[in-house]
């Protein structure tokens, strides 16, 4: 469920209900466990965490709570996802089930050093112009 004006993640995850608050909170703390360094941030009405670009994303549905990894954090994970409804950057986790917090974590992990490896071609690139 996207939220229209909301500034932070705080303000985002504190107009849910406790059951989804809840799911958010543990979400939001195996993400910041796994990349420290990541900023918090809002985009596209969802909480969202950046570094070294965009790593990924999470919001409260009417059933579930997406995670949005993009499509190579659903792609190389594949295998461990099967039980999860997916789509092609999408991960829905159930309202009535535990989050798998080891397999976020791993997601997140997998994430950051993607971005980290874009980073540095980047900067080869730049350094070759």
């Amino acid at each position: 469920m996207r939220v229209e004006g909301v500034k932070s993640i705080d303000e985002y995850i504190g107009i849910q209900n406790l059951e989804v608050r809840t799911k958010l909170e543990q979400l939001r703390e195996i993400v910041r466990q796994a990349a420290p360094e990541a900023e918090e941030v809002i985009s596209y009405q969802m909480p969202a965490f950046k570094y070294l670009g965009m790593l990924v994303y999470f919001a409260a549905a009417k059933n579930h709570i997406g995670f949005y990894p993009g499509a190579s954090g659903v792609e190389n994970f594949r295998d461990e996802l099967v039980g999860y409804k997916t789509s092609k950057g999408t991960v829905r986790f159930s309202l009535d089930e535990d989050l798998p917090k080891g397999l976020i974590k791993k997601i997140v992990k997998f994430r950051v050093k993607e971005n980290e490896a874009k980073e540095v071609l980047r900067r080869n690139k730049k350094k070759k112009l």
